[in-house]
């Protein structure tokens, strides 16, 4: 991968094109703002849930504790364009579906929550007729990396932004990181804040509410990521060695990651060894053979009879569909899932207006049909 000094030089010389990127994107908003470009609504609560920025902001986890949130009382359907998939069109997902078919968050949802619906389209707005169509007891459809996607009009709008990303600190494509103006953050009805520390002090807080400066509409949230035990990729391995024997009996990690950020990652393990050693590859990567090779190699070298591979929770979706991976690396691949939590008690707060809003907008609704 191109190191960081690599990085900022190419970017210098992208200056020059970030205006006419900027040029293209605000006249799109526009066109879409004047209506002359439309948007489409629909008959039952449709909730975007995307950013602003490039790069990893913690989308999926979001997605997944609003599926857990809605649940229980809902029918729920999450739609994404399924990233780096193979296939084409109007997807619906099931526990047999790979990679290759839906991509790897769709998978990751569908084998976290097997009862809700789970459907890929790059068109979205297909997406969500054909959802509709198909299952007459929907309640609500989560619109996955969505904000951009102006051709559909939600009903509410979730805005993530990285708290170790201040957006007043970045800039436009391609110098920088925003996919648009920050003035399109008035788009959201909800903006959160991901990634803070687990104990954020009152004045950065304050400091990030100054930062954002919010319409009176738009409420205000704030999450940290929370990390859970080691799984098993595999079925057939070990479902008993947990961070804590890693720690005692003092485990090494390899640890290999292919996505856009895999710092915190790296800083949580330490917590459980000094002793990591990390192999990066490019955010949603394929392994190939030449890859598995690689990595037996390195985990071969590492003179520690306790070892194992860590990974995340996305990467482990793809490790599944390898055909015929090497055993060794099967018997001691791990991953570790991550959730969020809100700051400050903000959760039940968060969880009302989501469900409200949901109660209050779907179909069979006497509001919605008055």
């Amino acid at each position: 991968m191109m190191d960081l000094n690599r990085m900022k030089i190419l970017r210098f010389f992208l200056v020059p094109f970030t205006p006419v990127y900027g040029f293209i994107v605000g006249i799109r908003n526009k066109l879409f703002d004047y209506q002359i470009l439309k948007s489409h609504e629909f008959n039952l609560p449709v909730i975007s849930l995307g950013n602003i920025t490039a790069g990893g902001t913690g989308k999926t986890p979001h997605v997944e504790y609003l599926a857990s949130l809605l649940d229980g009382e809902f029918r729920v359907a999450t739609l994404s364009r399924g990233y780096k998939r193979k296939t084409k069109g109007f997807i619906i997902a099931n526990l047999q579906s790979s990679t290759k078919d839906i991509g790897d968050e769709p998978k990751q949802i569908k084998q976290k929550f097997p009862g809700i619906i789970v459907a890929v389209d790059s068109n979205r707005v297909n997406g969500v007729m054909k959802l509709t169509e198909s299952f007459t007891d929907l309640n609500v459809i989560i619109l996955d990396d969505a904000f951009q996607h102006r051709y559909i009009n939600p009903g509410l709008s979730i805005l993530l932004m990285d708290y170790n990303r201040p957006l007043s600190n970045d800039h436009l494509l391609p110098f920088g990181n925003l996919r648009e103006s920050l003035y399109e953050k008035r788009r959201a009805h909800i903006i959160i804040v991901t990634k803070c520390p687990d104990k954020l002090k009152p004045i950065d807080r304050r400091l990030v509410v100054k930062d954002l400066n919010l319409f009176p509409y738009q409420n205000l949230y704030f999450t940290t990521v929370i990390y859970g035990e080691f799984h098993p990729v595999f079925k057939n391995q070990n479902t008993k060695l947990a961070k804590t024997i890693c720690k005692t009996e003092r485990y090494h990690i390899l640890l290999v990651t292919g996505i856009a950020n895999s710092r915190p990652l790296k800083k949580h393990l330490r917590g459980v060894t000094p002793k990591i050693t990390e192999l990066k590859f490019p955010d949603h990567h394929d392994f190939s053979l030449n890859d598995i090779e690689y990595i037996k190699s390195v985990f071969n070298e590492i003179e520690n009879n306790n070892k194992i591979i860590i990974t995340t929770e996305k990467d482990a979706m793809r490790f599944q569909d390898i055909p015929d991976l090497d055993e060794a690396i099967k018997q001691n691949l791990y991953y570790i899932p991550i959730g969020i939590e809100f700051l400050d008690d903000e959760g039940d707060s968060f969880n009302n207006q989501i469900i409200d809003y949901v109660r209050t907008n779907k179909r069979d609704s006497i509001l919605y049909k008055k």
